[in-house]
């Protein structure tokens, strides 16, 4: 696997020796069957895992391992903010072809390590392995939190606030899978667009802030688009939604690029996915103090975009005349005539 000739035994003195780091609560790390862990009293244990496939999740002509190594582990950090939990240990493994070289494999390991310990995670374990048809990765996550938020408690008269802006991921996967540069976006813009699509910033510490205030009744993380993540919180509720496209956050990048290709920003925003931001619900009254708080505390806007209401569970997009707006939802796996791309 590794073009000096070494085999599994190598990478994984590799990985063992760029994963090192001195963390108390890791009784024993890489190199024995599992990795023992220490959990504090009172705490509660989250886990959750991520399968990143070239081709459906990401295209190796414009995605470097780095890239890939820094998302996998992003999507799962993602996760455990959506609970208002603290990130501890991540399991990374990684299945490539026989060409990918040394180097290759480091620069994917260096990358998720750069993020793991922006958040104070531990690389523990996982596994290698050859791969006939392209890189495959799977990260498993585990955090803690004392009081994990759910996706099943949303109530009616909460309102639906979102973190940050939506669209900037989809914006940047047109310009990636584009064949021609756009004349009339600014390098700036572009540069944005793509870092959100491939470097994407998890909301960890907005999660861990939210998660602390208990007014929050409900989150999830903005992974397959606002349509589809906001019909699992209604779904799991056992309520309805409403959402005004006029108030939904879009960054002047998403604007800029959609026109330049004579697509919809707002569409983007809904549909496109991969934003990983943070989509709550809270009591009307407590909007404010955690707009404010947030701001204050992590920089990032909270921007309301709608209720929840009574009814069967589902999701009415409506414009700045309260008319219903079609939209039509996310990524799925398994839908024929969906994809990511």
């Amino acid at each position: 696997m590794t073009a000096d000739g070494g085999g599994e035994l190598a990478l994984i003195r590799l990985i063992r020796d760029a994963a090192y780091r001195q963390h108390p609560d890791l009784r024993t790390g890489i190199g024995d069957d599992c990795a023992v862990l220490a959990v504090e009293p009172g705490e509660l244990l989250l886990a959750t895992t991520d399968l990143l496939v070239e081709d459906v999740h990401f295209r190796r002509r414009y995605a470097d391992p780095a890239d890939i190594g820094w998302k996998s582990l992003a999507v799962n950090l993602s996760d455990v903010a959506s609970m208002g939990g603290r990130p501890r240990w991540a399991l990374v493994a990684l299945a490539c072809p026989e060409s990918t070289d040394r180097e290759e494999i480091r620069a994917f390991y260096i990358a998720a390590l750069g993020l793991a310990d922006e958040h104070g995670v531990a690389i523990v374990g996982g596994d290698t392995s050859l791969s006939r048809s392209g890189w495959t990765v799977n990260v498993s996550l585990l955090g803690t939190a004392t009081r994990p938020i759910l996706r099943s408690t949303a109530s009616v008269g909460d309102v639906v606030v979102v973190t940050g802006s939506l669209g900037r991921s989809r914006a940047g996967l047109a310009l990636l899978e584009g064949q021609e540069p756009l004349p009339r976006v600014e390098a700036s813009a572009r540069a944005e667009a793509i870092a959100a699509h491939l470097r994407p910033r998890p909301r960890v510490k907005e999660g861990q802030w939210l998660g602390a205030t208990a007014r929050v009744t409900s989150m999830i993380d903005l992974s397959d688009g606002l349509a589809t993540d906001l019909g699992h919180v209604v779904r799991e509720s056992g309520v309805g939604a409403r959402v005004h496209l006029d108030r939904i956050p879009v960054a002047d990048s998403t604007g800029t690029i959609a026109a330049a290709l004579g697509e919809d920003a707002r569409i983007w925003a809904t549909s496109g996915g991969e934003d990983y931001e943070l989509l709550l619900t809270c009591p009307p009254a407590a909007v404010p103090g955690l707009a404010d708080g947030l701001r204050r505390a992590t920089g990032t806007t909270l921007t309301p975009v709608g209720e929840i209401v009574s009814g069967s569970p589902g999701v009415q997009f409506v414009d700045a005349r309260g008319e219903p707006v079609e939209v039509t939802p996310g990524f799925e796996h398994f839908v024929t005539g969906r994809s990511r791309d």
